[in-house]
């Protein structure tokens, strides 16, 4: 039981990073932003091309998050000053990073073997088989995001970027360009995933231009299922929640595989797990009201 714990909860650590990112866009700013979809493997792509070419593997995740804050601030200025409905702002963003990220690799997908990276260094360093070594990278990685995450949320920026997100007109009306924090709320949401992309690439050990389909209902999954377990108190109590709840959807997708559910069925599962998820408030709602 334990070889399949560790394995699966330290796969869900690195999968917290680009739930984290999308927790930014889903609640804080309260928009759906499709990019994601493209801004990770476009962080897989990037971190893969630096590091087949012998770059460091700490300048590889740099690289990829600044790439994926572009993709981010193209979308911000899609919304903000084209007009275009940032639903659809993300789609066109999504479908153009599929076309980037085949010329940044070349090729649909590119091999990490043989390539040192960051899990081959902290490997080596500990001396540690591979599933600790993943748990120890993604232990870091999500301390430093949600680390940074609430000590910037907290300065006076960050603030304003909550605020638009919960009542733009209130935001405006104090003298704050709502475009400028959407934009930076974009950004910074696809830098994270990116991250995240370019981890979850060297922890597999090649990059796919097509890893990153599906990755928004992984990451509502994630943060939904954190909030109806743990709860939403606070902004700190919220990163805690999505960084659990990737890890219980991780353990719940290793269960259902492990009860013999088709891998091919996965997607529609998930699916079925957020719609649920997200009916949750209603359901409780309606059984309250049958119980008076």
């Amino acid at each position: 039981m334990f070889d399949l714990l560790l394995p699966t909860v330290a796969q869900g650590l690195l999968w917290a990073v680009m739930a984290l990112g999308l927790y930014v866009t889903f609640r804080v700013l309260d928009i759906a932003d499709l990019s994601v979809e493209g801004s990770f493997p476009l962080g897989g792509a990037v971190a893969a091309v630096m590091l087949v070419k012998g770059a460091n593997p700490l300048t590889a995740l740099l690289v990829a998050a600044a790439a994926g804050l572009l993709a981010g601030v193209v979308t911000g200025f899609l919304h903000t000053k084209m007009k275009i409905p940032a639903l659809l702002a993300g789609i066109l963003t999504m479908i153009a990073l599929y076309s980037v990220n085949l010329r940044i690799m070349g090729r649909a997908n590119l091999s990490l073997l043989g390539v040192d990276h960051t899990f081959t260094i902290v490997k080596h360093f500990l001396g540690w088989k591979s599933a600790p070594t993943t748990f120890v990278v993604g232990i870091i990685a999500c301390l430093l995001v949600a680390g940074l995450m609430y000590w910037f949320f907290g300065t006076e920026i960050g603030t304003a970027i909550r605020a638009t997100g919960f009542n733009q007109q209130m935001i405006r009306a104090q003298g704050v360009n709502t475009d400028i924090t959407i934009v930076l709320g974009l950004a910074l949401s696809n830098a994270l995933v990116a991250v995240s992309g370019a981890l979850v690439a060297q922890s597999n050990g090649f990059a796919d231009v097509g890893m990153g389909v599906g990755i928004i209902v992984i990451g509502l999954a994630s943060v939904i299922i954190g909030e109806v377990l743990f709860g939403t108190r606070s902004f700190k109590n919220c990163l805690i929640s999505v960084v659990l709840g990737s890890i219980v959807y991780r353990i719940v997708v290793a269960v259902v595989l492990a009860m013999g559910m088709p891998p091919n069925d996965l997607k529609m599962f998930t699916s079925i797990l957020v719609a649920v998820a997200l009916a949750l408030p209603l359901i409780k709602a309606k059984l309250r009201k049958g119980v008076h």
